[in-house]
């Protein structure tokens, strides 16, 4: 029986597949242009299986094209001449097992050729590929170089500028005809001499996430071959939360279909989406801790994040700046519509939040006055229905009780201070009570939309920084118009003000027919002593 595959290539023999027609069609089209094409993604996003269609695609296509694929991952420390060396020895392997995969034989010429040959740098490389687009003809060599970032840098700049000028020599005698690069890092990362452009000949391909139809695609596949069909908005939620990243999608599909035991008989519907959904937001797998990894690299990425999340005015997409390039590199930013940095999907900001927080931020026991005996269960109504307006009420007041100890919170910048706590109170409030919680990420930038579930009941927790009347109102429609959307029980809207003079605010207002309830909070920026 057919799987989800989470662990590598994936094989349509074996897995369910998205087969990306469209996009395959639109790469084989490039590479009988002899194209010399690349394409840089993050990890698990379906490159690898990608691009070993593409040559399954050229080599059924009669004997016009000879397309082999290197991998440079076990690269990275070699010298130049053991590279250069090792790299010979692959393009032998590979068109020995070209030959044999069509039962064809060699010429002797080209068998002696390649017995004989000797590759030790970039000029040996290139009369080698001279030689061998003689001897191949009238086919045409197709190379795909996996792993690219596994390149030695002390050989990266010559190898590129002896690809240009390959490619330059003209479509007639080029050889490799069309080439494809993969890898995670893009080449203006890969520190060659930046005083040079080697590779300014090179065409990018852009290897989306699955669409909303791929997605339907993918799990329709599995349902004509179990019988199992899945609710139309589990797939629509599905997709929200994943955005269509390949490895979130697979491994959602993997819980939802193996894991938690859901008769084949039964519809997989928004129950069962909910607890394979929390069980993905707290589980550690590949994609996640390369995720954590990669952001945990600088302390800069924390701010850059936070903020984007943060403030209506959102940061600009720009590649020229090395953290945003980064993360975009890592698949954790994208660019929004506007042309400003968005968090990919819901799941990884959640992970984000999740890594940035605090272990234990020192204010756990202070969330309940002293003198009161309250605790979290007196937060559910005798029916076991949450009252989430006095338990933020109390979080209001948590807040003003600790007043400048937040500042002590350990590793976490000030201006998000209040956001944390506010995430980690809610998260232990919900896991008492049994609830779910998660992200739900409307723009991408400027505010954080906490949902919660408990008990068939739906509530929506809207928080944001202060920037201004304007904002704070308009924020608080968008919020009554997403409540109506989501069909919630409750809306909620936490703003926290680090001006040096915020005024407190609590209101309850009837917008669009729906109860909006309002919080500004003070956070105060500096201890006592330190106010001028």
């Amino acid at each position: 029986m057919k799987t989800f595959e989470t662990r590598g290539p994936v094989d349509a023999s074996r897995n369910y597949v998205v087969k990306r027609t469209t996009e395959l069609a639109d790469f084989v089209d490039r590479v009988k242009q002899g194209r010399y094409i690349v394409i840089f993604a993050p990890r698990q996003t379906g490159k690898t299986t990608f691009f070993r269609w593409a040559l399954d695609a050229l080599a059924a296509d009669g004997i016009t094209y000879f397309p082999i694929q290197l991998n440079f991952e076990a690269y990275k420390n070699l010298n130049a001449s053991v590279f250069y060396g090792e790299l010979y020895q692959d393009i032998r392997e590979q068109i020995g097992k070209i030959f044999q995969k069509r039962a064809h034989v060699p010429s002797e010429a080209l068998h002696q050729y390649l017995q004989g040959a000797q590759v030790t740098d970039h000029l040996s490389m290139l009369r080698f590929f001279t030689e061998l687009e003689n001897l191949l003809k009238p086919q045409r060599l197709v190379m795909i170089i996996d792993e690219f970032d596994g390149i030695p840098q002390t050989v990266v700049s010559d190898f590129l500028h002896s690809l240009r000028r390959i490619y330059l020599s003209g479509v007639d005698s080029r050889c490799p005809f069309s080439l494809g690069i993969v890898g995670v890092k893009s080449i203006t990362q890969l520190n060659y001499d930046r005083s040079i452009s080697p590779f300014n000949i090179q065409d990018e391909f852009a290897l989306p996430n699955f669409t909303l139809e791929q997605v339907r695609e993918l799990l329709a596949e599995y349902t004509d071959a179990v019988g199992q069909p899945f609710a139309a908005e589990v797939i629509e939620a599905l997709h929200k939360q994943t955005a269509g990243q390949p490895f979130l999608v697979n491994r959602f599909a993997q819980i939802l279909t193996e894991e938690l035991n859901i008769p084949k008989t039964e519809r997989i519907g928004m129950r069962h989406f909910s607890e394979a959904h929390t069980r993905l937001l707290r589980e550690r797998n590949v994609n996640i801790q390369h995720l954590i990894t990669n952001i945990r690299k600088n302390p800069r990425f924390e701010t850059l994040l936070m903020g984007i999340v943060s403030h209506d005015r959102g940061v600009d997409f720009n590649l020229d700046n090395e953290f945003i390039s980064e993360l975009a590199t890592y698949g954790v930013l994208a660019e929004g519509a506007d042309g400003m940095c968005e968090i990919v999907n819901p799941i990884y900001q959640y992970r984000i939040m999740r890594a940035f927080q605090p272990v234990i931020n020192g204010l756990e026991r202070e969330y309940f006055p002293e003198d009161a005996e309250t605790d979290f269960l007196d937060y559910l109504t005798s029916d076991g229905q949450i009252r989430l307006q006095p338990l933020l009420d109390n979080f209001q007041s948590f807040i003003a009780r600790v007043g400048y100890r937040i500042l002590q919170v350990p590793e976490t910048p000030k201006e998000f201070v209040g956001q944390y706590l506010l995430f980690a109170y809610l998260e232990q409030f919900v896991r008492l009570v049994k609830g779910r919680m998660y992200l739900e990420v409307r723009t991408g930038r400027g505010r954080m939309d906490l949902l919660i579930l408990h008990n068939s009941r739906k509530y929506i927790v809207e928080t944001k920084i202060w920037e201004g009347e304007r904002s704070y109102t308009a924020g608080k429609k968008q919020l009554a118009a997403y409540v109506r959307l989501e069909e919630a029980a409750e809306g909620y809207y936490v703003v926290f003000d680090h001006r040096k003079t915020p005024v407190p605010r609590t209101e309850t207002e009837i917008i669009e027919g729906f109860a909006i309830r309002s919080y500004v909070i003070p956070v105060m920026q500096e201890p006592p002593s330190q106010a001028t």
